[in-house]
């Protein structure tokens, strides 16, 4: 029950930013899927974080927060959506029952399996309104009702936008062609793999950009080839990482295993260069499931002289 006095905004920000923590997973699968790309999507549920506690700022209560940061996180992908003119609407017809949700028969289960099991970039294939309804109810498991708060539709609404995303889904998912298999690495990628793998962290730091920023989840950005200098300090203290070439969605990154016999990488790196220098690092180590449901293929091996990595 409310005491009728306002919560202080210290402690408004500590609740968002817990609730936050626990949410970024299911905010990510969603936001990834509505993009059609898991860096895309990381991007928008960093965005909705910011701008959740920028509202803060104005607000003397803070709302429900889940149903609150899944809204500002659907308006902000929305807005991004519009920018890049890929958005569609498609009228609400009769459209076949979308079943009982209290109790999905098998054959309602094995669409919500498809969902599951679609690439992630497939899913910008939708019209938006029909991903948003795939995506909140066969991948998150949201109620229709639920659904419709977020979305400002009718449950009947809800159910046509179900039924029409989950029948061209499968249309989507049928057609669809093999996985292009990864491309070789870039000799700036490969010279920075093999100048971490042989722990040069000298060599690492003079690839630096004098305005070179890094980016961590949450944390602080770090500008400057100094500061961002540290970010291989940090990785001279940790034995076993091991790098290799990569490409996630068609962008070339570089994958992270925290031990040379893991079979699978742990996260990823993303890096922009300007002039043969890197002026932009992206370490996912924070928000590892960003690459959970990734298409991330690794680069043919790449052999690469401690000569040519050095010069």
């Amino acid at each position: 029950m409310s005491t009728g006095h306002p919560t202080p905004e210290s402690d408004r920000r500590a609740a968002l930013l817990a609730v936050a923590d626990q949410l970024r997973p299911e905010l990510h699968r969603y936001c990834a899927r509505l993009m059609g790309s898991v860096i895309e999507g990381e991007d928008v549920v960093q965005d909705t974080l910011v701008r959740a506690l920028m509202a803060l700022q104005d607000m003397e209560e803070t709302p429900p927060l889940r149903p609150w940061l899944f809204r500002i996180a659907h308006n902000r992908a929305l807005d991004l959506l519009r920018n890049r003119a890929v958005r569609m609407a498609e009228p609400i017809d009769a459209v076949p029952d979308a079943g009982d949700p209290a109790n999905p028969d098998p054959a309602e289960m094995l669409m919500r399996q498809q969902a599951v099991n679609t690439a992630v970039s497939r899913f910008v294939e939708l019209p938006v309104l029909q991903r948003s309804v795939v995506i909140l109810k066969d991948v998150l498991d949201e109620s229709l009702i639920e659904i419709g708060t977020l979305l400002d539709l009718t449950v009947d609404a809800v159910k046509g936008h179900l039924a029409r995303g989950r029948a061209r889904l499968r249309d989507i998912n049928a057609q669809a062609g093999p996985l292009p298999d990864a491309r070789p690495a870039s000799a700036a990628v490969a010279r920075y793999v093999a100048l971490f793998n042989q722990r040069n962290w000298d060599g690492l730091r003079a690839l630096l950009a004098d305005d070179v920023k890094l980016v961590q989840s949450n944390y602080p950005l770090r500008t400057g080839s100094a500061d961002v200098g540290l970010f291989f300090t940090l990785y001279a203290t940790m034995d076993g990482v091991w790098l290799a070439p990569a490409w996630l969605e068609g962008r070339e990154v570089i994958a992270v295993f925290e031990d040379r016999a893991d079979t699978k990488p742990s996260y990823v790196m993303w890096l922009e260069w300007r002039d043969g220098r890197i002026s932009f690092i992206r370490d996912y180590r924070y928000v590892r499931y960003v690459t959970g449901e990734a298409e991330l293929l690794l680069t043919p091996d790449v052999t690469l002289s401690v000569d040519d990595a050095t010069h």
